[in-house]
């Protein structure tokens, strides 16, 4: 199990917060230690962020002017746009890729996506929540130019300069997108990982934040590259089936819960569960995703653990096109990267 700076054995997710308790988190059958909490100023900071390994920043003011935002705010002011929202009758929103979903033909997704307003959006938010259904919503939607001036103004008055030389100093891509995410009590992203770096910005209400390094890749028993869940965990968390998935015994996590003005460093395929808290209440927050560093044009070995999963996604991906049948490839992947790299 490989260690970092700032992670520490815990019994607990994290010192107590007056904002949240642990009653609000759901239980795991697995350990977890905690991220540390540091200042951006931090030379501990700058360690982990160059380390690709997660910390949660407490006072970087990254999202300083929309620490205002609630949903009046945000319905008076967003604009006109349309939003993606997902629907579900359960507290869990796998996430899945649209366009995969032909290449398994008895797929059925557990959420629904639809386009709406946001006022639409709230009105049906606060009707599910009057009624006391069991339905739950998910607004997932990229910050675009449909939005009013007031969240424009607000935009401009992130802390650029900071995450710009964040990017600099890291050799990163472009900044890809800003998804503003808007929750409902209880709802859970379940684990999976991401191609990308992310700064994730707490704004409204608290978050729990799980993740696991790349070397636990093996654990959490990710979908076929080309099922639409792809980058997904098969494992369900709350009733984990051992027998099919064995090694999730073996996985360790590593946890912060996120409040408003708090953002956590998620690297690059880094495992993430994300889930809002119990009894917590609406949720808002906005990730900043970057493409990686440049490959490097020489690759040492041994491979480090996010090498090798993206080798495999490669191989997974040519492998499948050249033999029509995507769904056999990940046995065959698997005995290929576990001989060769092992």
């Amino acid at each position: 199990m490989a260690e970092f700076p700032g992670a520490e054995e815990s019994s607990e997710p994290e010192p107590r917060s007056p904002g949240w308790s642990d009653s609000q988190l759901r239980y795991y059958p697995f350990p977890t230690r905690s991220i540390q909490r540091l200042q951006h100023g931090d030379p501990r900071t700058e360690a982990l962020i160059l380390n690709e390994e997660p910390v949660v920043l407490t006072d970087t003011n990254l999202v300083y002017p929309a620490l205002k935002w609630d949903l009046d705010y945000l319905q008076e002011n967003i604009g006109n746009g349309d939003f993606s929202v997902y629907s579900a009758n359960s507290h869990k929103f796998l996430y899945y890729d649209e366009k995969k979903m032909g290449n398994f033909k008895n797929f059925k997704p557990k959420s629904r996506r639809e386009e709406m307003k946001f006022g639409e959006f709230v009105e049906k938010l606060r009707d599910i929540q009057q009624r006391g259904s069991e339905e739950r919503l998910y607004l997932q939607q990229t910050l675009n130019d449909t939005v009013g001036r007031k969240i424009v103004v607000d935009f401009l008055g992130f802390n650029w300069n900071w995450i710009n030389k964040q990017q600099v100093k890291h050799d990163w891509g472009q900044l890809t997108s800003n998804l503003l995410l808007i929750g409902m009590e209880g709802n859970v992203t379940p684990a999976h990982y991401d191609e990308q770096q992310n700064f994730f910005a707490q704004i409204k209400g608290y978050k729990r934040c799980i993740l696991f390094p790349p070397e636990q890749f093996e654990c959490l028993y990710p979908y076929p590259v080309h099922h639409p869940c792809d980058r997904q965990s098969q494992v369900d968390f709350e009733n984990p089936d051992y027998e099919k998935f064995p090694n999730f015994r073996n996985v360790v996590g590593y946890e912060a819960v996120v409040g408003p003005g708090d953002v956590l460093y998620i690297p690059m395929y880094w495992w993430h569960h994300i889930e809002s808290l119990m009894d917590g209440g609406t949720t808002i927050t906005v990730n900043f995703w970057y493409k990686g560093a440049p490959t490097p044009k020489r690759i040492e070995y041994p491979l480090k653990a996010h090498q090798k999963v993206a080798i495999m996604r490669n191989i997974e991906k040519m492998l499948g096109e050249a033999l029509g049948n995507p769904q056999e490839v990940g046995p065959l992947l698997n005995t290929m990267i576990k001989g060769r790299y092992e």
